[in-house]
């Protein structure tokens, strides 16, 4: 009966969704056609610190309070016959989810060694609209030794329009890994200092030449610094800022979130890069809190800036191939980009979040052009037909039917988005069926991923939280500024249940925006980092207790070098894992490039398969748990590295 009461609750759910969004009205004003089935524990008119412009007091027609209770009768039939059917047992292969108490993350910022960071926004009270967007960070292996090193965006301030006189900011931070669970700044060492508004970051091999290099959008011009191997053993590599000689700075626009993959897989990757909004200190627009305060503008007062792609020619440079390949026009405002292969027919395709546009979905057509098919897919709108306040974003498979899931941070009142693909170009929307959709509504999500937490074998999900008007608890009771993460645990058929609150550190509010995921200390788990608005950055160790995991390293040959747009398919008894080897996804972040394969009490992976850009398909067998393994693209043999009996790599990368 258990399926059936789900299935009843879960149909109940989206009835309700659904009410509440044909009339629009819960997200700006009367939320009472919520009460029907969910008590709300703040009013019903809530005040925004902005005119919508809408009634608060419109009302749902009769008709569709008519048409909900059809429809709750017909969720009833359904959950009695799904009582009575045959329920499928999960695989053989699945092991039971750990306990929340077994699931434990510890803040280890200020062992680590970069507490004193803090991210700039360089506010003087002019309230101008970047001060509230926060920037990126996330994980790099920039000199190859096999540690995770970390990048953080450092803002940036307005020297030229500042009434006092204001320091100078770096753009950037990196921090080098230095395997023993501390890290040493080493921006200046390796040539990054630079000053500019940073914002987001990505990192890739774009010249195939074993490093990785580095991007960053800005609020001006981009920037694109090329790896140099240090002069000899034991020397740090350098970095050369190379934008404009490689042809991917771009014009003086606020830039966005940032991906590369291989479009066309001619085995370089390619870049596609978000823009947000037509914004400079000149067009600022003033809005007003309660008609005294001045506050932060809302995204739809500016008109949007379409994103820009640009194709690697395999010499050092790109060619802007935006028209080209199919992304115009397109309404701009992008916030968070995602790669997948949602079709399986080898070419990879792209997911965009937009803030108060619609989200899109661009088809790749098998030869590196796309069209977009968003809104004939289903994806680009809420229940109603609305558009959304997009930011972070990620993709992958979440339960039995072996079809991914999208999902999108949105703002506060709007829910995450959950979408699962359906085949020939259609999603249908799981965000309530999944559990996440009512426990994310009063949340504000930047940062978004998905990765195996728990070591299960099936993705759980992230979510950074926090609001971008400082004073929103004096207008809108139940919402914070500073807001807890989600954490939520996938059940095993792509429901989930939201454990941050007993996640030992996860459970602090943070006015977060970027959000990222590796194994920084190696020992087989994966790590989080946050960074928030005008704050310090956050890096949290996993300290779960039980499971057990592979971690996948590709090498490409044929294909580009970092492996990036391959799929890894890997088999635990009945139990099959999908993973996609990409940049990109959450909020202005970059997260590790390795695919984790979390085996739960399993021995080994029975087989792994890794379908290469280029066509290549590599199968290996028998991978105990435990250990990295490296895959080089063709290779009949692999590399392995196993862990001692406390977790810990038993040998250093490099070393034999």
């Amino acid at each position: 009966m258990t399926s059936g009461f789900r299935t009843v609750f879960g149909c109940i759910q989206s009835i309700t969704l659904i009410k509440a969004g044909a009339c629009r009205v819960w997200k700006y004003g009367s939320v009472g056609v919520w009460e029907d089935f969910f008590p709300l524990p703040y009013p019903h008119t809530p005040t925004l610190p902005y005119n919508t412009g809408l009634n608060s007091t419109e009302k749902c027609s009769n008709f569709k309070y008519a048409s909900t209770r059809l429809a709750f009768l017909g969720c009833c039939l359904l959950g009695i016959l799904t009582s009575c059917a045959r329920v499928e047992a999960p695989p053989s292969g699945d092991t039971d989810p750990l306990s929340a108490s077994a699931l434990v993350f510890t803040e280890v910022t200020e062992s680590a060694g970069f507490s004193d960071f803090r991210h700039v926004t360089g506010a003087s009270g002019n309230r101008w609209f970047p001060e509230s967007m926060g920037s990126g960070g996330g994980f790099v292996d920039y000199n190859g030794d096999g540690w995770e090193d970390i990048l953080l965006m450092g803002g940036g301030n307005w020297p030229e329009y500042a009434e006092e006189e204001q320091a100078p900011v770096n753009a950037l931070r990196l921090y080098r890994n230095d395997g023993d669970g501390t890290f040493t700044d080493v921006t200046a060492t390796v040539g990054l200092e630079v000053q500019a508004y940073g914002i987001g970051v990505s990192a890739a091999d774009i010249d195939n030449d074993g490093d990785a290099d580095i991007f960053l959008t800005t609020l001006g011009e981009n920037l694109l610094f090329l790896n140099h191997p240090g002069s000899g053993p034991g020397q740090e590599p350098t970095f050369t800022e190379v934008g404009r000689q490689a042809g991917v700075a771009g014009g003086v626009v606020w830039s966005s979130s940032a991906i590369f993959f291989d479009a066309d897989r001619d085995g370089y990757v390619d870049l596609y890069v978000g823009n947000y909004v037509d914004w400079s200190p000149e067009n600022d627009l003033v809005c007003m809190l309660e008609g005294q305060i001045r506050s932060y503008c809302t995204p739809d007062m500016y008109k949007g800036v379409p994103a820009s792609f640009y194709h690697n020619n395999g010499d050092g440079t790109f060619s802007d191939w935006t028209e080209q390949a199919g992304f115009l026009p397109a309404p701009g405002k992008t916030l968070g980009v995602a790669e997948y292969d949602v079709n399986r027919d080898g070419w990879p395709d792209l997911f965009v979040a937009s803030d108060t546009q619609r989200d899109l979905f661009y088809m790749n057509q098998g030869d590196g052009t796309f069209r977009e098919q968003g809104a004939l897919g289903g994806m680009a709108y809420d229940e109603n037909g609305q558009a959304r306040a997009g930011m972070g974003i990620d993709i992958g498979v979440v339960d039995h039917s072996g079809e991914p899931t999208l999902f999108v941070g949105n703002f506060s009142k709007e829910m995450i988005a959950a979408f699962r693909y359906d085949g020939n170009g259609l999603f249908v929307d799981r965000a309530a069926l999944s559990q996440i959709g009512r426990s994310s509504l009063v949340t504000l999500t930047f940062g978004l991923f998905l990765f195996d937490v728990d070591l299960d074998g099936d993705l759980d999900l992230f979510a950074a939280n926090g609001h971008v008007q400082p004073e929103i608890e004096r207008t809108q009771e139940g919402i914070g500024y500073a807001e807890v993460p989600h954490l939520y645990i996938n059940q095993g058929d792509g429901v989930f249940e939201d454990v941050a609150p007993q996640a030992g550190a996860l459970e602090q509010p943070f006015v977060a925006r970027g959000a990222a995921y590796a194994d920084y200390d190696r020992d087989g788990d994966l790590d989080v980092l946050i960074t928030e608005n005008g704050s310090a950055a956050h890096l949290f160790r996993n300290d779960q207790q039980g499971g057990r995991s592979v971690r996948v390293f590709l090498e490409g040959r044929t294909s580009n070098r970092d492996g990036l747009s391959a799929r890894i398919i890997a088999q635990v008894g009945k139990q099959r894992m999908e993973r996609f080897i990409r940049t990109g996804s959450s909020y202005l972040s970059v997260s590790e490039k390795a695919a984790t394969f979390g085996l739960g009490e399993a021995t080994q992976i029975d087989s792994l398969i890794v379908y290469w850009p280029s066509g290549q398909i590599d199968r290996h067998v028998g991978l105990k748990a435990g250990v990295e393994v490296f895959v080089v693209e063709g290779a009949d043999t692999l590399s392995v590295r196993p862990r001692d009996e406390a977790g810990k790599l038993a040998v250093r990368y490099g070393e034999n």
